[in-house]
């Protein structure tokens, strides 16, 4: 099949690159040995869905599919990381369970290409996925999934040379052609459904789908996506429900804000410049600009992590960027990733790839644990160790029921080494710092590359090189943002003090002057075998303000080094890091590798401070990736610049029940209380003896109610609740939320995501579907018959 390159500059796969370093190689390790195995085992439900919706098109007996919308894209996606280490090391025992997994997904096809288990199977929620196949493309997810099928399709096909699955991908994006474009006489009357995604991916998929086997109606379809959103169809209500929401609700070109959902519109946004690239044309690019300047200016935190609000898992305002409170979830700081590298690509500007690179390596590698097996769905810049900021959780969490963040984990890694070097006819372009080896081939020969490093812990960089011939070409160092003016580019973070020490280049041991092009030391000359180019960043400890239109990070200070944000966590500082202030720059700082433990070898720095009634005192920093470890303890990355706003922090971890307002119960087992409602203490389990509870003992097999009546009107973040399970005492058949409004009990509308689930050892955590004010909350529960229902906590948070 014929591979489709990009126009100009010609990325480099992580295929084509040997790693050689020690900070993504055992991550890599860890990939294959932990996470990818422990990911295929989360997805398994996934797969018996696709075997029994097989099955059902076979005329096999089968118990029915479970309903769930978007299941099968973290399976898609986890097998899609798979195909990435294959690339890098065939395995034949993992390539034989991909093989087997493939085989089940095509025989859950339909003979016309459309791929959705719950409608095919008459097992569909119409609340979620409507009465029939596309008739409710706002929320089903039926796009998001095989878009995510096509780029797994295609990484299968790049690692194995089969093409198995890549027919059914082409299989399925013919048919959705047909559908969305032609029309198709067995779906919407026969007429072109003509409506975008709810959900932005597909678009994405479609453009591999493109690259690796030239048919341009797969970029035709992704143009197609791109250019009626927001004109055919506008979503008129709120919440999850308005038209921002999934950014819909002007034409692409005439957007500027970055608005809504965090990840459907960062995916949207790399779409738009990859069709851009391979169109090479400009056709959003007045549009990219404009969004990209408004997150780097009033959206982004410093960390790269975009979405900072609950709620919506999206933007707020301009400068609304919370730091305990922080969304940003971890697939959009992926998406980040993606975003900013295509606009690299399109316009060659090295400004583009250090916001990928912070996102990368600070919101994206924080969010799976060293040893592979945990993960953040959310990233704040502040925690108590008591407040469950992830979802049901004070710290990382095993898995999600939405377990999208773990699953893009999964694929992002192996892909790492793709990001490191680009090349032109007669240009290297050197991105992403690490040990590696790769071979390049440019219009004047081929040469290949040995690069030395301890990146990103140090800035040193070496690069061999290797070629049959003297050949004339430019070698581009990026300088990043960080090495030179400001830690990211735009207006929200500003150096205190810019770099004292400035970024050096050496060939064959001689300093060079480089010019400086678009964030590149470009140097252009006839090079030799043997040849050395050194570069040399220097590291110390920045000191960053934020623009003083950030509410939360007013008369705060972050301390970075070079690409990583450091933070302070509690184990290291024998306390609550809340205490820790800075009055002035950090200058001096002393650096240590933590000993043991599953960070051991991680750098530790420790710097001079101020402390709470201490007066002179120090503190040690982490890597902010690195941060929860250790187990769940506070953590800080914009400290305080005076004492009495470190005392306010200290004193905010206090847990405090006002906001409960009073709790009155249907009926409440003589040895138990409400108080247990509202004490905030957490349970170790479902059986935790240790703590009070709420129950309904006595009273087994009876609906319960639980009335919540507020001090005041107030905003509702999320609800969580910690079911018990002893003596009598077992999970509830169901459960719901109401609310009163002005004197009237209301439905509570669940975010898209959320389930009023009755998960054990956990907080069953949902969130309103749209801001929601109230006087009170009230829940519901129905018990399965002959048994109680109990509560060892239930968890209120208010905005």
């Amino acid at each position: 099949m014929p591979t489709i390159k990009h126009k100009e500059i010609k990325p480099i796969t992580f295929n084509q690159v040997t790693l050689k370093d020690s900070f993504w190689l055992p991550r890599l390790e860890t990939q294959k040995k932990t996470t990818l195995p422990f990911a295929l085992h989360k997805t398994e439900h996934a797969v018996a869905n696709l075997k029994r919706c097989a099955n059902f098109l076979k005329g096999i007996p089968d118990e029915k599919p479970f309903t769930h919308r978007f299941v099968t894209s973290d399976l898609y996606k986890v097998m899609e990381g798979a195909a990435y280490l294959l690339m890098l090391n065939r395995d034949a025992e993992l390539e034989a369970q991909i093989d087997e997994i493939i085989e089940i997904i095509a025989g859950a096809q339909q003979d016309d290409g459309y791929l959705y288990v719950n409608h095919i199977t008459k097992t569909f929620n119409v609340d979620e996925m409507g009465t029939k196949p596309y008739s409710f493309v706002i929320h089903s997810h039926e796009l998001y999934n095989v878009g995510h099928l096509y780029e797994g399709a295609v990484a299968y096909f790049q690692a194995t040379g089969k093409d198995a699955w890549l027919k059914v991908a082409e299989k399925s994006a013919q048919h959705v052609y047909k559908v969305f474009v032609e029309g198709d006489p067995n779906y919407n009357d026969g007429k072109p459904v003509n409506q975008a995604p709810g959900h932005q991916e597909i678009e994405l998929g479609l453009c591999k789908l493109y690259m690796v086997t030239g048919n341009k109606v797969y970029l035709e379809l992704a143009k197609h996506f791109l250019e009626i959103r927001g004109v055919t169809f506008i979503p008129d209500g709120e919440g999850v429900n308005a038209s921002d929401y999934a950014q819909q609700h002007v034409a692409l070109t005439d957007q500027d804000k970055a608005v809504g959902h965090a990840v459907r519109a960062a995916y949207m946004y790399a779409s738009m410049a990859e069709v851009d690239m391979l169109e090479d044309k400009n056709h959003y690019t007045n549009a990219l600009n404009k969004i990209w300047h408004n997150l780097v200016d009033m959206k982004m935190h410093i960390t790269g992590g975009l979405g900072a609000i609950h709620g919506i898992e999206g933007f707020g305002d301009d400068f609304d960027l919370p730091n305990k409170e922080a969304y940003n979830e971890t697939c959009a700081a992926i998406a980040n990733v993606f975003f900013n590298y295509r606009m690299f690509l399109l316009h060659r500007d090295a400004t583009y790839f250090d916001v990928a690179e912070v996102a990368l390596l600070n919101n994206s590698l924080a969010g799976v644990n060293m040893e592979g097996d945990k993960f953040f769905y959310v990233n704040p810049l502040e925690a108590d160790g008591q407040r469950l900021f992830n979802h049901g959780n004070a710290g990382r969490s095993a898995w999600f029921d939405c377990a999208c963040c773990p699953s893009n984990i999964a694929r992002l890694m192996p892909q790492v080494s793709g990001y490191m070097y680009a090349t032109s006819e007669d240009e290297v372009f050197t991105l992403l710092y690490a040990g590696s080896e790769v071979d390049l081939e440019l219009e004047n020969g081929n040469i290949s590359l040995k690069q030395e490093t301890q990146y990103p812990f140090e800035g040193k960089v070496k690069f061999d090189l290797d070629m049959e011939e003297d050949s004339e070409f430019t070698f581009k160092l990026r300088i990043p943002s960080w090495a030179r003016e400001n830690f990211l580019p735009g207006a929200l973070y500003k150096y205190i003090s810019k770099p004292s020490e400035a970024w050096t280049v050496k060939i064959n041991g001689a300093a060079v002057q480089c010019t400086l092009d678009r964030g590149f030391a470009s140097i252009r000359r006839t090079w030799s075998k043997g040849d050395i180019v050194e570069l040399e960043l220097p590291m110390p400890i920045m000191s960053s303000v934020c623009d003083t239109r950030v509410d939360a990070n007013v008369g705060r200070i972050s301390l970075t080094r070079g690409p990583l944000v450091l933070a302070a966590e509690e184990v290291d500082n024998a306390g609550p890091v809340q205490r820790f202030y800075l009055e002035k720059e950090v200058g001096t700082f002393k650096q240590e590798a933590i000993q043991e433990g599953n960070l051991s070898g991680m750098p530790l720095l420790t710097v001079p401070c101020k402390e709470i009634d201490k007066g002179e005192s120090s503190m040690k920093l982490i890597p902010y990736f690195a941060w929860n470890n250790r187990g769940n303890c506070s953590m800080n990355v914009w400290f305080p610049n005076i004492e009495s706003l470190a005392q306010k922090s200290l004193d905010s971890m206090q847990f405090n029940n006002d906001h409960y307002g009073e709790i009155t119960t249907s009926f409440t087992a003589n040895c138990d209380t409400n108080d247990a409602l509202k004490d905030g203490r957490r349970p170790q389990s479902a059986s935790d003896r240790s703590l009070p509870k709420w129950s309904s003992s006595g009273q087994e097999g009876q609906e319960q109610t639980i009335e919540f009546a507020f001090p005041a009107k107030q905003k509702i973040e999320s609800v969580g609740v910690y079911w018990a399970e002893m003596d009598s005492i077992a999970t509830p058949e169901s459960w719901a939320i109401q609310y009163k409004k002005d004197g009237q009990w209301l439905a509570f509308e669940r975010y898209v995501t959320d389930f009023f689930g009755t998960d054990l050892n956990m907080y069953v955590v949902v969130h309103p579907a749209a801001a929601l004010h109230c006087e009170g909350l009230k829940l519901i529960i129905k018990p399965q018959a002959g048994k109680a229902v109990g509560l060892l906590d239930l968890d209120l948070m208010i905005d």
